[in-house]
């Protein structure tokens, strides 16, 4: 197991949710967290606690950035006009490794950010290995002509277990991918609820 499925799949245990709808998560076999006291009767959640939970499950989701990362994304929304948590939710999808993901390219977001560091994804015809780069509405996301073979590739775009959303048109016979707009939390295809307003207000208090 490499490491950053075994990271996966920790996070899913960890949050005592299959957060990505993957069939092989272990949540699906079982539900308890993981490690000898996983399977205590857990108490109920402080605020604080649950504010805590939903943003290590947001965080967790991209990739499992570094606080640092999320904390600096975070900062941007809250400086944008309109709702903090639809504003963080729209500049995490704008990633260019969540489009990648969600674009059905690659089969996990931990693989999105791989596949982009190593050079094979371009936007607008220019190649691009940043996963945090932003992308912009209208931006065109291709895989590189000689990536498009690779097995990663192809294993993703047969997966039935999600679909594209509309907010990225993806032409799979091309391996294009259209950035259309930016989303909002109800566009978004999480697997589990997700709960931006309690990252915004744990931020607001700690």
């Amino acid at each position: 197991m490499t490491k950053r499925t075994a990271a996966k799949y920790k996070i899913d245990r960890r949050m005592g949710e299959n957060i990505w709808g993957r069939a092989k998560s272990p949540v699906n076999r079982r539900e308890y967290g993981p490690g000898q006291h996983g399977q205590r009767r857990k108490g109920k959640l402080s605020d604080f606690g649950t504010q805590l939970r939903a943003k290590q499950k947001l965080k967790g989701y991209y990739g499992d950035l570094t606080e640092k990362q999320f904390r600096r994304i975070y900062a941007e929304a809250e400086r944008v006009r309109g709702d903090t948590g639809e504003n963080l939710i729209g500049l995490l999808e704008r990633r260019l490794d969540a489009v990648v993901y969600r674009a059905k390219f690659v089969p996990t977001i931990f693989a999105a950010r791989q596949f982009v560091n190593h050079g094979h994804v371009e936007v607008n015809g220019q190649r691009v290995n940043i996963p945090s780069y932003r992308v912009r509405e209208g931006d065109v996301i291709s895989i590189r002509e000689r990536s498009r073979q690779l097995a990663i590739v192809l294993e993703a775009v047969g997966l039935p277990e999600r679909d594209v959303p509309d907010y990225i048109e993806a032409d799979h016979s091309k391996m294009t991918a259209t950035f259309v707009r930016t989303p909002a939390l109800g566009d978004v295809p999480y697997a589990v609820h997700m709960e931006p307003n309690l990252v915004v207000e744990f931020y607001a208090k700690n």
